[in-house]
């Protein structure tokens, strides 16, 4: 059964994902203002009671460095940021804004509980990066990660999407900013030789733009 703390974001964390979503809503954040300055900062917030970061900032920079400098350029920080009351209404798993990107902590038991079953696309993405889905009872189910394959899914889908939104810019339609991030994810989130991922997935982005 979830925890006090999971029991108490069960509701805002299921919401992942819902279809024809249009992000009226998305979690308040810090602004990290364009400088002048080379490079990215990694800044790494406490992740908050009952959660835990699932990737390190010597990661989040190790992967990043395999990609093309150019694609590096125009970012400005990475932020590993806390769980609060307010996110908790509306969680996902990475946001861009600005020329940042966000990544946020999961569950400390790397469990996350679910209201509803799985829509296929969320089932696919999710178990082909090692995510394992359960039914407890009815229409309660959970989503299990292993340290392993959280870290996989962050930095080889969730990072390289967002890094993909903050290069788009073309596209200034919600469908449209999705459609090239997924590629992006697709194209770039897959180290050679890695095992083949979902190539037909979505889930809830958290995007300003």
């Amino acid at each position: 059964m979830p925890t006090a703390v999971q029991s108490a974001v069960a509701l805002g964390k299921r919401l992942r994902g819902r279809a024809g979503s249009n992000n009226a809503y998305v979690p308040p954040e810090d602004w990290h203002e364009p400088t002048d300055r080379e490079g990215y900062r990694v800044v790494s917030q406490d992740p908050g009671r009952g959660y835990q970061h699932v990737v390190t900032e010597g990661e989040v920079r190790d992967r990043l460095s395999e990609l093309p400098k150019a694609f590096i350029a125009p970012l400005e920080a990475v932020q590993l940021s806390r769980m609060t009351r307010k996110k908790r209404s509306f969680p996902c798993y990475g946001m861009q804004w600005g020329s940042a990107l966000y990544l946020y902590p999961l569950e400390e038991g790397l469990v996350e509980y679910f209201n509803r079953p799985p829509r296929p696309a969320e089932y696919n993405e999710t178990r082909a990066f090692g995510g394992r889905w359960v039914n407890e009872a009815g229409s309660q189910w959970k989503l299990i990660w292993t340290p392993r394959t959280i870290r996989d899914f962050y930095l080889n889908n969730v990072l390289i999407h967002e890094l993909g939104h903050l290069l788009d810019e073309r596209n200034t339609s919600y469908r449209d900013r999705e459609r090239f991030a997924e590629w992006f994810a697709i194209e770039h989130g897959l180290r050679p030789g890695g095992n083949a991922r979902a190539k037909n997935s979505r889930r809830k982005r958290c995007n300003r733009n």
